[in-house]
């Protein structure tokens, strides 16, 4: 009968990993060199899901796992943290940050039939609860830097419109649009390469913007376009190839031929 590993099992084979008589690799890995790992990983379990892909999911979700057992045996090893100290801290912020759920008698009467609006509204205030040690610095827009540009445009103009700092409505997101692309058009005419990087930013900050007014996901948005660019490209490939021709060797002029055959 085929071996069933448990989470006991798997830490100690990353322990054994990063261990003595280990693979030189897993020992050589810190915190700083597995980040891009991390990333990685995250995007590939994304991808299992877009794909509705199970098996390839619970795969990757084991990838993502392995990060974390290895994030925490490296601390483990600094006698910093460990697995135990992992799950402890995430059950208490779940118990804490759903009182509807977990909370007493009194606190899940009160909150009773709540809506997933509701939940979340009181997510984010049971969050600045616990972030009251926080830096005065960081304020209300604290976002993490590391997060992929377009998603923490969002999050940004999201924590800003929560106060108030926000357009009223979808025509004056798109004038700021105009506006942007305007000013970058104008910073190209003078040849102001500062001014030019600038603007394009502007105007990319202001299309994320647009998105939220139009209930869209400018990362998914974004995705989506370049894999319809990439499977439209893949068709004049194979068009190019029924005519025996080569696209480096074709004028821009037969490439856009092909682009609108495949359009």
């Amino acid at each position: 009968m085929e071996k069933k590993y448990n989470y006991d099992d798997f830490m100690n084979i990353i322990r054994q990993l990063r261990g003595e008589n280990g693979c030189p690799w897993d020992r050589e890995q810190t915190h700083e060199s597995l980040r891009n790992c991390l990333i990685e990983e995250a995007y590939e379990v994304i991808e299992a899901i877009n794909n509705k892909d199970t098996e390839n999911l619970c795969e990757e979700l084991g990838d993502i796992l392995l990060q974390v057992a290895l994030h925490t045996a490296i601390a483990e090893e600094q006698n910093e943290f460990g697995m135990e100290d992992v799950i402890n801290g995430i059950s208490k912020k779940m118990i804490h940050r759903h009182p509807h759920v977990f909370g007493n008698a009194d606190e899940a009467a009160g909150m009773n039939g709540i809506d997933s609006e509701t939940v979340i509204r009181n997510w984010d205030d049971i969050k600045k609860e616990e972030k009251n040690q926080r830096k005065a610095s960081e304020g209300i827009l604290s976002v993490p830097k590391a997060l992929p540009a377009n998603i923490r445009a969002e999050k940004v103009q999201k924590k800003a419109a929560k106060v108030g700092f926000d357009f009223e409505n979808y025509n004056q997101a798109l004038e700021k649009v105009y506006e942007e692309l305007n000013e970058l058009k104008l910073s190209k005419e003078k040849g102001d390469v500062r001014g030019i990087e600038e603007e394009f930013g502007d105007l990319m900050f202001s299309v994320v913007n647009l998105s939220r007014f139009l209930e869209l996901n400018a990362e998914n948005s974004l995705t989506n376009a370049t894999n319809k660019f990439i499977n439209r490209f893949v068709g004049i490939e194979r068009l190019a190839e029924l005519e025996s021709k080569s696209l480096s060797e074709m004028s821009i002029v037969e490439l856009d031929a092909l682009w609108g055959r495949v359009k």
